[in-house]
């Protein structure tokens, strides 16, 4: 293989994409910093509703201290939410800015920390009939114990939602770069696994997306 190929090679790898993207990322951050980011002002997640529809609030989560110090976000919040049929728990880490350091992290690495075994990942399309989009999310099954959940997820920042963490890294230079905003939020959704199977946990997880996903968007103004 002559030296062209090789380098071609080398630059369609993940390794390749994965360090332009940081390196990018880095450049565009550190030139930031030169002027003043522009933070929208958004209401506390305290103030998401507790009922969507037939999901009413179950009962308010709490997250340790040692969590909170870890995860760095502005502010966070974890609710348990039932639809009468079971049910599910929102956690929401929102960032007003991502230049000091401050950004999400992903499940994928954060639940086998916690001691879930990851069985199945990828991605699933979501209908929003009241906005007239689908969206595309993550999909992540996960065992501890005799226990198994779903877990959806996605990025979400100037109403745009990303599965990918790399698309989020690309999405967070551009932001800077062109809109001086690197505010963004990470959306998890957990359902249990019951007898009925992951396709039934699935429906409900959908279904609480469909009632729901309207009210995150207030916390990503359109850019001006």
């Amino acid at each position: 293989m002559d030296v062209v190929a090789q380098v071609r090679k080398l630059f369609r790898s993940k390794y390749a994409i994965a360090l332009t993207v940081v390196l990018a990322t880095q450049i565009a951050l550190m030139q930031g910093y030169t002027r003043e980011e522009d933070v929208p002002t958004v209401p506390s997640l305290k103030e998401i509703p507790t009922s969507f529809d037939n999901w009413k609030l179950l009962q308010e989560g709490v997250i340790e201290q040692a969590v909170l110090d870890v995860l760095r976000a502005d502010e966070a919040m974890t609710r348990y939410y039932s639809n009468g049929d079971g049910y599910l728990s929102l956690f929401i880490a929102y960032f007003k800015t991502q230049r000091a350091g401050q950004a999400p992290h992903s499940p994928k690495n954060c639940l086998p920390g916690g001691g879930w075994t990851p069985s199945e990942s990828g991605e699933v399309d979501i209908d929003l009939p009241y906005q007239n989009r689908t969206i595309r999310v993550n999909k992540y099954l996960v065992s501890k114990g005799d226990s198994t959940s779903l877990v959806l997820y996605w990025y979400q920042s100037l109403d745009r939602v990303v599965a990918s963490e790399y698309w989020a890294k690309i999405y967070l230079v551009t932001d800077a770069i062109r809109y001086n905003r690197t505010d963004t939020a990470l959306v998890r959704i957990v359902v249990p696994v019951g007898e009925a199977g992951a396709d039934a946990a699935l429906a409900k997880g959908t279904d609480f997306i469909q009632q729901s996903f309207g009210s995150y968007q207030v916390y990503f103004p359109p850019a001006s």
